[in-house]
């Protein structure tokens, strides 16, 4: 902050305006006479009253001859036009528009600073063209950078740049300085000594990261935005080792989840990055067995992996379990509500997953089995289950297929199937040669005559109009459901809260187990991102149960049948 500043009671006509730009480029290199000529003759721009030059001179203590040598110096940097000198009568011009002409070289002004540039430059092996050492002098002439402070700068460049030293990568470092308010020695040099610990620091991460060039400085900002984080040293050369190839750009990115995650020291970020990498090679190994393109693993990491190693799994599980889910037609979320089913029956170890993914080959053989014989089926977790139904029926596959002939052609191929063979379990059909032949039935003819139903086929009506009820109630029930959750997730306050409790549950077990000190603060957290997942479904006339199926029996959930397998009370004696 400046150390003047107006006062209250400022107004607009109490001052002169001056042009930063001569404040910045011309008033460093004139005298201080030179600067009082040129403000009090600004000032006099504005006063209507008769002040001639001579009184100006008389009033600044300045000969006469002295303030038109000084009028002359400011018309020769393009500042006034001096339209008369006897009378003195001076026409000031902007200082934006001017040419920005100053005072004429005098080379032996520049003398000692040239003979320290050319031993600079002669052990840098470079020499410099005429033309290249007057653009230099003309900047120290329009800068208010002291020549020894130009020096250090030319000689850090030349020490950087060795043979590639150019006279515009001098100037160019030199004008930014100038734009930071560095002028003088002790500030270049402390700016410098920053610049090379920045440098050896930024080497290193090259190297690591295999970049084969000269620290860039586009990139030192990186280093000051992680040490404002507090992120340790040695934990950016773990980051990059972690990374091992790529850009200082990529490397931010991994270093701002460190950030996230409160990995700022060398320990914690290798701790953290080694899980990092475990859950990461999981991520690609799943993808892989999934056949799904994986460019960025972080989102995987955080939604399913670490959810999933969290639970018990290990890899090779998974990776089963992915293959399995390859042949489902399962994406990543397809095959976490298969993860999730598994953890809600207990089946966690690697033993459990191979019995239960060896009993579902079996169930999607059969499956695939009854597809070749009534067309396409969508595979699904029902169609499985109804599958081991059967078989647990004690329906060899023999049955089962002959189930399927028939089916062929019905618009719910599985949903007839599965009447047919219940049917078959209830009257004790076992083989192919037991099924009884079809009844004849007389069918409904030009004068409009009833079809009669043996008691079997009206038994079977009965039973698909009850399937058709529950199935209509539990659709309706899932699709209120749905709507529900795409309104939500629309909702941007909504949609922050929910990502950062399904983050915060994964820490908060995380934390459980390996830092049980940081548990009560995740707890507070999570209670407050409740708390504003409430609100925003409150404003969206919502609620936590809607976003579930709200299902009209809540003893059966629409199925029809009570957990204890006894048909439900709720089904109506004459359904509509």
């Amino acid at each position: 902050m400046s150390f003047s500043a107006y006062s209250k009671e400022f107004t607009a006509n109490m001052y002169t305006t001056v042009e930063n730009k001569f404040i910045t480029r011309y008033l460093p290199q004139a005298d201080g006479d030179a600067v009082r000529a040129y403000l009090y003759g600004l000032y006099l721009c504005g006063v209507k009253d008769d002040f001639d030059a001579h009184a100006m001179a008389k009033l600044l203590k300045i000969e006469y001859t002295r303030l038109l040598e000084i009028f002359a110096f400011w018309e020769e940097c393009d500042l006034v036009r001096v339209l008369s000198r006897e009378p003195l009568f001076v026409e000031y011009l902007p200082v934006s528009s001017s040419a920005g002409r100053p005072k004429p070289l005098k080379a032996e002004k520049y003398s000692q600073f040239n003979r320290e540039l050319l031993k600079q430059l002669q052990k840098a092996g470079k020499d410099f063209k005429p033309y290249e050492h007057q653009r230099i002098l003309e900047f120290l002439e329009n800068y208010p950078m002291e020549p020894q402070a130009f020096l250090l700068i030319s000689e850090y460049c030349a020490r950087k740049d060795g043979d590639k030293l150019s006279s515009q990568h001098i100037l160019n470092k030199a004008k930014k300085l100038c734009e930071e308010h560095k002028y003088t020695f002790e500030q270049v040099e402390r700016e410098l000594l920053d610049f090379n610990e920045n440098e050896r620091e930024l080497s290193r991460i090259y190297s690591i990261l295999g970049i084969y060039k000269k620290p860039q400085e586009s990139d030192y900002p990186y280093l000051e935005r992680w040490r404002e984080a507090g992120v340790a040293e040695n934990a950016v050369y773990a980051a990059a080792n972690a990374l091992k190839k790529g850009t200082v750009k990529t490397l931010d990115a991994l270093i701002f989840e460190l950030i996230e995650k409160g990995a700022l020291s060398e320990k914690d970020a290798k701790e953290y990055l080694l899980k990092r990498e475990k859950a990461a090679e999981l991520v690609f190994a799943v993808a892989r067995k999934l056949g799904i393109k994986v460019q960025n693993p972080r989102a995987y990491i955080e939604e399913y992996a670490e959810k999933w190693l969290e639970c018990g799994y290990d890899e090779n599980s998974l990776v089963k379990l992915a293959s399995f889910c390859f042949k489902m037609g399962y994406d990543f979320e397809g095959m976490d509500g298969v993860v999730n089913s598994l953890y809600e029956s207990g089946i966690v170890d690697e033993g459990g997953v191979s019995s239960y993914l060896s009993a579902r080959e079996k169930e999607l053989k059969l499956l695939e089995s009854i597809q070749s014989v009534c067309g396409v089926i969508k595979k699904t977790m029902n169609a499985l289950d109804m599958a081991a139904a059967w078989r647990s029926w004690e329906f060899s596959d023999k049955m089962i297929l002959e189930a399927a002939k028939r089916a062929a052609g019905a618009n719910a191929p599985l949903s007839y199937m599965n009447k047919l063979l219940s049917e078959w379990k209830r009257t004790g059909v076992k083989e192919v040669s037991q099924i009884p032949e079809r009844p004849a039935k007389q069918q409904e003819g030009a004068q409009g005559k009833p079809v009669f139903k043996t008691e079997k086929d009206i038994a079977a009506d009965l039973r698909s109009e009850r399937e058709h009820y529950y199935a209509v109630l539990r659709q309706k029930a899932q699709e209120r459901a749905e709507q529900n959750r795409r309104k939500a997730g629309s909702d941007v306050q909504f949609a922050e809260a929910d990502a950062a409790i399904k983050r915060g549950e994964i820490e908060l077990a995380r934390a459980e187990v390996f830092s049980p000190e940081r548990a009560d603060m995740i707890r507070r957290e999570l209670k407050v991102w409740q708390e504003k997942r409430k609100a925003a479904l409150a404003r969206l006339s919502l609620s936590e149960e809607s976003l579930m199926p709200e299902y009209k029996c809540k003893r059966c959930s629409d199925t029809g049948f009570l957990p204890d397998g006894r048909a439900c009370s709720c089904y109506p004696a004459q359904p509509k």
